[in-house]
Order: C-alpha cells, then structure tokens, then sequence
C-alpha cells in the first residue's frame, strides 16, 4: 500500500476544524497532569462513549495508570491555556476543580468525567476509548482549531 507523505497528511487534516480540548489526569504522585488535545471522539450515546487519541508521555502514564481521564473543552478566550499544555515541559494543571476525582480546567465550555473500558495501540499513539460517567457543559463559544490556527468561531481567525 503506497502511504500518504507525511507533510502533505498534516496539512490536509488541518483543514478539519476542530474543538480544543485538554486531557487531564492524577499521575502515580497524585499531582494533576493534562494535555492539549484535538482528537477527542464521541463514540455513542448508549453508552455514553468517547476516545481520545495520547502520544506517550506524562498524561499517558497517568491516563494508563488511573484508567481515567477527564475532557475540559476550551472556551474561545482560552489560547494560552491550550498553548500551555501543548508544551511537553509543563503538563501541570492550573486553576481546576476535582469532580469525580478528576482535574476539571475552570471556565471550560463542556466537561466529561471518562472511565477507560479499552485500549488500542496504533503507531505512536493510543486510543483510549471511555465511557462517561459525568458530564456538564455551559454556552460559551469554544475554542476552535483549523488550518493549524485558533479561530473565534467560523472566519474569525486569531493572530498566531
């Protein structure tokens, strides 16, 4: 099977617009850990189900450890808060609740409470898929990402 270049693969999946997310988990220390994240799926209603897509690293071993992991969805103001756990070096959650002990980001638009019911290995990443046990959101604007550039909403592209 001929593969896709991988340049050409990254910038025709930017322009699939997407809500920004931040992964958040308990490491072995009990200390909340997160990451940024647009690959965040919901599965089913019946269940609730969802996945996420993890690169190894903090939130990974956290999130394989605990078998939990909570979804805090970005409201539009959020950018530094995606930038912040975008960098690898500093995965420590700012100003966030527990609920369902779990890290939950303040101010975020939508939130889910996840229970891992299974792992899947693909390449350099894990899906890990989750059915959840609590929910909430509000109706502010989200976060959203396209063309590998935060925008407030549909055409409202934010500076870089």
């Amino acid at each position: 099977m001929q593969r896709a270049d991988p340049l050409a693969f990254r910038q025709a999946a930017s322009r699939f617009a997407t809500g920004v997310a931040v992964l958040t988990a308990f490491d072995r220390r009990g200390e909340a850990c997160g990451m940024t994240a647009n690959s965040f799926v919901s599965i089913s209603l019946a269940p609730p189900t969802v996945l996420v897509s993890v690169k190894p690293g903090r939130t990974h071993d956290a999130i394989s450890a605990s078998r939990r992991y909570g979804v805090s969805v970005l409201p539009d103001q959020a950018r530094a808060l995606s930038k912040h756990f975008a960098d690898r070096s500093r995965g420590t959650c700012p100003d966030y609740d527990i609920v369902e002990g779990l890290p939950r980001l303040s101010n975020c638009v939508a939130f889910f409470a996840c229970e891992v019911i299974r792992t899947i290995d693909v390449s350099d990443h894990t899906l890990f898929i989750a059915e959840v046990s609590r929910c909430d959101h509000c109706d502010n604007l989200p976060l959203v990402f396209f063309s590998s550039r935060y925008h407030l909403g549909p055409g409202k592209p934010l500076d870089h």
